[in-house]
């Protein structure tokens, strides 16, 4: 379960966990998306077995879209050093010298 929740922050996560395990990963997610950072659609599946010994979770990270007004997959975006996104790594242009 440690080794599930270290992927949490990714943005596709699967994992196969004992049914014991499975509301206390649940949780962790729960607890992990209430930051508001990452928000996962989670589906979680039968394991690969007929007794439901074992189940998987899968974490999908999703962006909520402000124009669509609803949940729509994650799009990376770019990746900066700027703690304002890609947008913050642009200097302003400085017109060509005459």
């Amino acid at each position: 379960m440690d080794e599930f929740c270290q992927q949490l922050g990714e943005t596709k996560v699967t994992a196969t966990v004992p049914r014991e395990h499975l509301n206390e990963v649940l949780k962790r997610v729960v607890e992990f998306m209430e930051f508001g950072i990452y928000v996962y659609a989670v589906v979680v599946l039968p394991g690969p077995s007929p007794t439901l010994e074992k189940f998987t979770v899968q974490l999908d990270r999703i962006d909520f879209d402000n124009g669509r007004k609803g949940w729509t997959p994650f799009q990376e975006k770019g990746r900066s050093s700027s703690p304002f996104g890609p947008a913050g790594d642009r200097s302003p242009r400085t017109p060509p010298h005459p």
